[in-house]
């Protein structure tokens, strides 16, 4: 395979990356184009109608569908940014332009984050919810949502530009081939031929904020939340309390249980096969299953999609 390169200086790098997607092996191309196709489209129509049915409800402008609004939305732009590439894999040879990788990654990493603070939103609004009820609608007024909104998209904005920042300082000059399916920090980190430290310390420091802040935030909100459940003396309005936080818990153990195995665990040579696996479940099958695990477990949307 030929290598795209541009002069820089004294230096070259690369043009363009070719991404090797999922698997080489062909006669499983054809299969999982189809299957990554049919998940994608789930995910991009499930997102989308629950994004309308909110809308359009006015018994759903309540603030933990205000944050729901914005986690299908940034799910179906998510899925949007890496799930189309990557179907190109399946059927040909995957070339993507260096401009247009680094402008996955920005974006890829913009959502990731915005995603994390949502998700850490949330659990602060069942906190308030179910051990300030009476203050809740003072505590979590719409003033008080755009502020955590806005501060989430500042936080995206500000981690993947210190990613993408990072990354362009890099020189590739090894190679051009992506063991990847799309343009992610590890697999473009070992594809460069100039230090990577800063871009190494970056991750450490954007992951850490971004994926260790808000595990403990949640962590700390269901502990509080767990206490104050427990001294509810009828099981039908316990019941009813943990109810309104059971799909949050399951959205939130998926992503940041992959999300964290893939960033913080160490990476020895040969691994990228296994991160392949951790990525698809959060960056792909994760987005599609959040609409259906908000949907059928939450009384308030079924009621609204009988109407």
């Amino acid at each position: 395979m030929s290598q795209g390169r541009m002069a820089s200086g004294n230096d070259s790098s690369v043009t363009e990356f070719i991404l090797l997607g999922l698997t080489q092996q062909p006669e499983l191309q054809l299969p999982l184009f189809f299957v990554f196709l049919g998940i994608y489209l789930v995910t991009v129509v499930g997102n989308i109608g629950l994004l309308i049915l909110i809308g359009l409800n006015s018994h759903l402008h309540t603030p933990m569908y205000y944050f729901l609004f914005n986690l299908f939305f940034i799910d179906v732009c998510y899925s949007s940014v890496i799930t189309p590439k990557m179907l190109m894999s399946f059927v040909k040879q995957n070339t993507i332009s260096y401009a247009e990788c680094m402008a996955q990654l920005c974006f890829f990493s913009f959502f990731v984050i915005d995603e994390c603070c949502i998700l850490t939103s949330m659990a602060y609004d069942r906190y308030v919810a179910i051990c300030m009820p009476l203050l809740y609608k003072v505590t979590m007024s719409q003033q008080d949502c755009l502020i955590l909104l806005v501060g989430a998209y500042e936080m995206g904005f500000v981690g993947a530009m210190a990613h993408t920042v990072c990354m362009l300082k890099l020189i590739f000059c090894d190679g051009n081939i992506i063991n990847y399916y799309m343009c992610d920090i590890s697999p473009l980190l070992q594809l460069s031929c100039t230090s990577t430290y800063s871009n190494e310390l970056v991750v450490f420091i954007v992951v850490g904020i971004n994926v260790v802040v808000p595990i403990l935030t949640i962590a700390i909100s269901y502990t509080l939340i767990l206490s104050d459940i427990l001294c509810i003396r009828s099981t039908e309005s316990r019941s009813k309390a943990l109810s309104t936080c059971s799909s949050h818990i399951i959205v939130v153990s998926l992503f940041f249980g992959s999300s964290a195995f893939m960033y913080l665990k160490p990476s020895p040579a040969g691994s990228l096969d296994q991160d392949k696996v951790f990525t698809v479940f959060y960056t792909i099958i994760g987005r599609m299953m959040n609409p259906f695990i908000y949907s059928l477990r939450n009384k308030d949307v079924q009621i609204a999609l009988r109407l």
